[in-house]
Order: structure tokens, then C-alpha cells, then sequence
């Protein structure tokens, strides 16, 4: 049979495997998705099931609809015929279904709506404010998160209340009550409920649960290490007495227990199945052997997982490489010279390398140095570093400091954090700004002096002019864009603004570090503001052919030529937090770390720097533990990387007028001015820097 052609040995027996529970170990690379798809059509073609006796699963539309696509190619059928394989999708698609059909059984009304994240946000509250509960003490964003963790583990309001112990938990739970009373109330579903609703329906309804496991004679899941509670348990309902259930996984690659995937689920399946077959695909196609091994020897250190020894008949390729470099300036500069001198001589072209990072906090400086070196990329899975909401904000709050005319900052920025200025309001306040020799700040200072606006929005806005005008006497006074900012953050409340308590809250903060750091570089902020400006409208998009820059979590399931994975320092890769969170936090960040250099085909770079700014202040990070697992050495890496982190960078180079000197952000120049710490720099490309010492790294040429 064609469908049995061009799959090897393991695969080959996991497509022809009869009846009972499978589970299918699928190694990165190594054609999990094609095992998957040759099964379900070997199923059709040799009669034992048709299309509509077989359940799908996915965890994305597009794998749906790639896997729907090659299914048609192997069937002679054609995959816009909206029958064919009728019960192949997402979890959430198939729950849709299921509800639609046999809803009423528990109460919910076939025309029910899906709220989305807004919507349910919106919902809370209203929920807030029937109970009397303002915003500003617990954020929207905050009890929608804990309302969705809660849900995805099982967990009724009744239940969260009776956890409960604490204030916040306990406004919580009556916020989540509430809240469900009104979703009940507007015959409306969010996205978890999609899941707890099927639960529930299958769970206390056996004739329903017993005619979809007739209806379902095979069952076939993809990516069985990502599914959370709610999931497990529609599984395992659906499963029929003859236990034909097929799983495809990889423990190694389970990297998203934040969203609540509980990467046992696979690591037990063998026990809630006890007549499993077990296949391993241990073959990869994707990565050289160096690549495997390295990885592997990551992977390995881990304590919980399968076992399994992946291999591939590629025997070449080159060495995993690893660089330590002098900090991120010089690491993300390093990179993208690389990249250019290889595209340069044709060797390779822009298109074929990906930049992974832990955290999209790490773009800042890559994004730098692309742009100056003119390097197209685009960001995958995010935004671009001075795109970011958080990033924005503080700017325009800068930028309205820095020129209290700038109408479109205080726009942005008057409300954020919220201070119950309307849009009404707002419009009268610059109608009457308009009308006086005002600037934005001095109109806010003497909003009092209106008769356009409420007491109410008057006391906001001039409580927001007197914050405004002290940080404006800090720029006046010669505060460094440092200082200025974490008085900013301070003073406006911003920094409680973003800690909102959702898993996003970490990524603004980071984003917020960046920002420090970049800032750090300059003495003054006009310098500063007008780098922004510079980094803001670069437009780098100068062909096809781009670099991908994106976070290892957004990198899954990808693969590229070249992967340079920056950052390999501990307190980055592995992450801070495990030192919170202990050992199973440690194995999911070397499982993360294991998914990033899977990645590679050819080449797999490594990096990391003896220094990095953080948040505004120069640390000092070992090199990442996972380096050492993989079999990296101090004897493969520069010998100074032990004296480094004993010395730090106490010694300060001296500058004087027309030395020569160079640096990672802005390539070399003449310095023109002296100013203790603040050097004023004319670089060769005709800019003009006024820059810090103590954080620009400037070298003496």
C-alpha cells in the first residue's frame, strides 16, 4: 500500500498497530506528525473505522488543518469537503461540538456564545462592581487568570472558596461566583468552560458518555504531554471499553506547565492503560548527530522523563559551538556580524538563521544591532522591543517630560494607570489647554482653574500634573534617564499597574529591565529619547528574507538551518525562579532548553555574557548549568570567564578628547567631549552620542 511507503521500522509498526491503547514516544524530529497521519488513513483504508468513527485531536487549527491536508492527499479526497474528517481539531473545536449536540443535557442552551479574554475580563467586572469591589485593589486581568487556572484544574467556586485561606483568595472566590451567575445568566461560555462543561457532561451523563465512545471507535491524540486536567479527563471518558487510544508525545518537550500541561499525563499513560503498546521513534530527521548529542546530554540530567535514545544517519555536521562574550552589546553584535559575513559570501542567506531567547525581554539588544548592521528580521510570536505596550508607555510619559507639548504622549499616557479621566473629560481639558499659552503639564498643575470639568477629573489631573512637573525638574536638574525612570515608574504607580498577578505580568517586567538597561547607556535624556526615536522608525525590511528572532516557547514545533540561542546564563536559562520553585521548575527549564537546540538542522551557536544589564544595573551571571550538562568546558570557553565574576568590572577606562574608541551599539568615533563619567562620542556613521562610561563599554582603539 502507498500509505505504508517511506516510514521506517517504528514507524512503521505504530501505523499497523492493531487493537488496544498505544502510545507512540515521539523524539524530536522525528516524524511524529507523518506516524500520526499514515495511522488514521491506514485506519480508513483497511476498513476499520470510517472518518466519522474517528476522533483527532490536535492542540492548533494548523496542525488540524496540515494534518487534514496530507490525510486528503493520502485518500483521494479532497480537504475542503467540510465532511471529511468531520471530528479533526483542537480540543476546544471538538468540545464545541459535543456541546452543541448534547448541551441541553446539562442545562446549556445550543445558541450559547463563547466569550473571548475581553469579553470574560469585561464580565468580571461587572461581577467587581455588583459585589463593591474596585478595580484598583485587584486588577480584571488578575481574576481572570486565577479564574482560568482554577477551571482547567477542575476546580468549582465552591471548591475555591473552601480552599481558600487568605483575603485575596477569598475576594477572589466571591468574584468568581458572581461571575459565574452572570456567564449562567447570559447563556454564555468562556474558552476553559468549553472544556469543564464537556467534562462535566460526560462525567454525570452515562448514556451520553456511552454514545460517543460508539460514535468514536478510535481515538488519536497529538502532543498527549501538553493536555491539562480537564483534557485528561475528557480522554479518558471517551475512551470505549475496546481501548483504542493512540497517543503521540514527548515528555522531553514539555515546556508549559505555566498554562497548566501536566507533562505526567504521558509518563502515566502506561499506568491508566495497563495493556499499552509502547512505540518509540527514535530516529530523528531533523539535526546532525552533534546537535543529538549535546542535546541529549542535556535532556538526560532530568530525573522524571521517558527513556530514549534518539539517533539519525546525518554523521556530519559541525561542532555545537559556544561563545562567551564581554556582555549583550558584544553578544548581539557578534551575531549579527556573523550572520551578515555569511550571507555576504553567499554561504547562507537571512532566512535561514533563528535567534531563540528566553524571555522576549532579550530582543532589546539584538534588535539594536540588527538595525545598525542592517540585518532584516521580524519577531515571531511577539512585538517588536519599542512596540511593546509597557515600552510605549514609559516612553510617552518621557517624551511628555521631556516636551510638555506633546499632545500625542499625554493622550496616551493620561490614563494609564487608570485615573478615571473620561473620554468627555479629557476632550474639555485640551479644549481648554488649547485656549491658554499652556503647556500640557502647567494646563494640568492649574486644571482648577476650569470651570470645563468635574471636581473629580480636575483633582486627577492636576495630581497628574504635580507628578509630571517633579520628574520634569529631575530632567532639568541633569538626572540621569536612569533615575528619571524608576522615579517615573515609582511616582505614577506603573509598576503595581503591570504586576497584574497573570503570567504576563513577568514578561512587562522584563520588558521594563530592557528598557533600564538601554537607558543606562546615556547621559542625558534627549540623548536617549532621540535613540528611541532612531530604533522606532528603522525600518530593516529590506528583503524577503529575514532573521527570526522569537522566545524558545514560540520556537516548538519549528525548525531552522542555523539556531543561535543567546542568554545561556543561570538566572536566564535556566530562569531565575527555579530557585523559588525548586526541582520540577529546574526540569522544565532544561527540557526548554533542550526544545531550543532541537531546533537546529545544521549549525547550533551558543552564547552567553560575562556581564549583562539588568533592569538598569550590571550583573554578573555564572554561565548556564546546562552547558556543563551537555558536555561544555571552561577549556571550550574563554579562560576568563572564572576571573569575571570575582572582579566584575570595578576598573573604569579613562578617556580623554580625540581618543579613538569603539563600540558594540554604534561602531567607532572620535570622542569630542569630556564630562566626568558622560563622554560625547562622533561616531563614523555621523552620530552623535552622549554616553555613559561606566555602561556603554566603550574600547580604546
Amino acid at each position: 500500500m502507498d500509505i505504508l511507503e517511506g516510514l521506517n521500522d517504528a514507524q512503521l509498526e505504530a501505523v499497523r498497530h492493531d487493537e488496544g491503547p498505544l502510545l507512540i514516544l515521539a523524539g524530536a524530529g522525528s516524524g511524529k506528525t507523518k506516524t500520526l497521519t499514515h495511522r488514521i488513513a491506514y485506519l480508513i483504508k483497511q476498513q476499520r473505522a470510517w472518518p466519522d468513527q474517528i476522533l483527532a485531536v490536535t492542540f492548533t487549527n494548523k496542525a488540524a488543518r496540515e494534518m487534514r491536508d496530507r490525510l486528503a492527499g493520502l485518500l483521494d479526497e479532497q480537504a475542503e469537503n467540510r465532511n471529511f474528517m468531520r471530528w479533526m481539531g483542537t480540543f476546544h473545536g471538538i468540545c464545541v461540538r459535543l456541546l452543541k449536540i448534547d448541551g441541553a443535557s446539562i442545562g446549556i442552551d445550543r445558541n450559547f456564545v463563547i466569550y473571548d479574554e475581553d469579553d470574560r475580563q469585561g464580565l468580571i467586572k461587572q461581577a467587581m462592581k455588583s459585589l463593591s469591589i474596585a478595580d484598583k485593589s485587584i486588577k480584571p486581568r488578575a481574576v481572570s487568570s486565577q479564574i482560568s487556572s482554577a477551571k482547567n484544574e477542575l476546580v468549582d467556586p465552591e471548591e475555591f472558596a473552601a480552599r481558600a485561606s487568605y483575603p485575596f483568595q477569598k475576594t477572589i472566590a466571591r468574584i468568581y461566583t458572581e461571575y459565574e451567575r452572570l456567564r449562567r445568566q447570559a447563556n454564555a461560555l468562556d474558552f476553559d468552560d468549553l472544556l469543564i462543561e464537556t467534562v462535566h457532561l460526560l462525567r454525570d451523563h452515562p448514556e451520553v458518555r456511552h454514545k460517543w465512545q460508539e460514535q468514536f471507535r478510535y481515538i488519536l491524540i497529538d502532543e498527549y504531554q501538553d493536555t491539562n486536567a480537564a483534557q485528561y479527563a475528557i480522554v479518558k471518558s471517551l475512551v470505549s471499553p475496546t481501548q483504542n487510544i493512540c497517543v503521540v508525545g514527548d515528555d522531553w518537550q514539555s515546556i508549559y506547565s505555566w498554562r497548566g500541561a501536566d507533562f505526567t499525563n504521558i509518563l502515566n499513560f502506561e499506568r491508566d492503560f495497563p495493556s499499552t503498546k509502547v512505540v518509540k521513534l527514535e530516529q530523528n530527521y531533523r539535526s546532525t548527530a552533534a546537535i543529538l548529542e549535546a542535546a541529549g546530554n542535556v535532556i538526560t540530567k532530568n530525573t522524571e522523563r521517558s527513556h530514549k535514545e534518539l539517533w539519525t544517519a546525518d554523521t556530519g555536521g559541525s561542532p555545537v559551538q559556544v561563545t562567551g562574550l564581554n556582555d549583550e552589546a558584544e553578544e548581539a553584535h557578534s551575531i549579527a556580524s556573523r550572520i551578515v559575513a555569511q550571507v555576504m559570501i553567499g554561504a547562507r542567506k537571512y532566512d535561514d538563521f533563528a535567534i531563540l531567547y528566553r524571555t522576549n525581554a532579550q530582543s532589546a539588544p539584538l534588535e539594536r544591532a540588527f538595525l545598525q548592521l542592517r540585518v532584516p528580521y521580524q519577531i515571531v510570536g511577539g512585538v517588536r522591543f519599542y512596540d511593546r505596550r509597557e515600552v510605549k508607555d514609559l516612553v510617552a510619559y518621557l517624551r511628555l517630560i521631556y516636551q510638555p507639548h506633546d499632545i500625542m504622549s499625554f493622550t496616551r499616557i493620561v490614563n494609564v494607570p487608570t485615573r478615571g479621566v473620561g473620554a468627555t473629560s479629557l476632550e474639555r481639558f485640551l479644549s481648554w489647554q488649547s485656549e491658554t499659552d499652556y503647556d500640557v503639564i502647567t494646563a494640568l498643575v492649574n486644571a482648577n482653574q476650569t470651570s470645563k470639568l468635574t471636581p473629580r477629573a480636575k483633582s486627577a489631573l492636576a495630581t497628574l500634573g504635580e507628578t509630571l512637573r517633579g520628574l520634569q525638574a529631575m530632567v532639568q536638574s541633569d538626572s540621569s534617564p536612569v533615575d528619571i525612570i524608576e522615579q517615573l515608574i515609582k511616582r505614577t504607580g506603573y509598576d503595581d499597574y503591570i504586576q497584574d498577578g497573570t503570567p504576563q505580568a513577568d514578561d512587562r517586567l522584563e520588558n521594563i529591565g530592557s528598557l533600564l538597561s538601554d537607558a543606562a547607556l546615556f547621559s542625558t535624556l534627549g540623548d536617549f529619547l532621540d535613540e528611541v526615536a532612531l530604533m522606532s522608525s528603522m525600518d530593516a525590511q529590506t528583503s524577503d528574507a529575514q532573521v527570526t528572532l522569537m522566545t524558545i516557547h514560540a520556537a516548538k514545533g519549528l525548525e531552522f538551518p542555523v539556531v543561535h540561542m543567546v542568554g545561556m546564563e543561570d538566572g536566564i536559562l535556566p530562569h531565575s525562579r527555579v530557585h523559588d520553585e525548586g526541582l520540577r521548575s529546574l526540569e522544565e527549564e532544561r527540557r526548554l532548553c533542550y526544545v531550543g537546540m532541537t531546533r537546529a538542522r545544521q549549525e547550533l551557536h551558543l552564547s552567553y555574557a560575562y556581564s549583562r544589564l539588568q533592569f538598569g544595573q550590571r550583573s554578573y551571571n555564572q554561565p548556564s548549568r546546562f552547558l556543563q550538562d551537555m558536555g561544555a568546558t571552561t577549556a571550550s570557553m574563554p579562560s576568563a570567564v572564572d576571573d569575571s565574576f570575582d572582579d566584575g568590572w570595578a576598573e573604569l577606562p579613562s578617556f580623554d578628547i580625540n581618543d579613538r574608541v569603539r563600540s558594540a551599539q554604534f561602531g567607532d568615533g572620535d570622542i569630542i567631549d569630556v564630562d566626568g563619567l558622560a563622554v560625547t562620542v562622533q561616531f563614523d556613521n555621523g552620530q552623535t552620542k552622549k554616553l555613559n562610561v561606566e555602561y556603554a563599554r566603550l574600547t580604546k582603539l
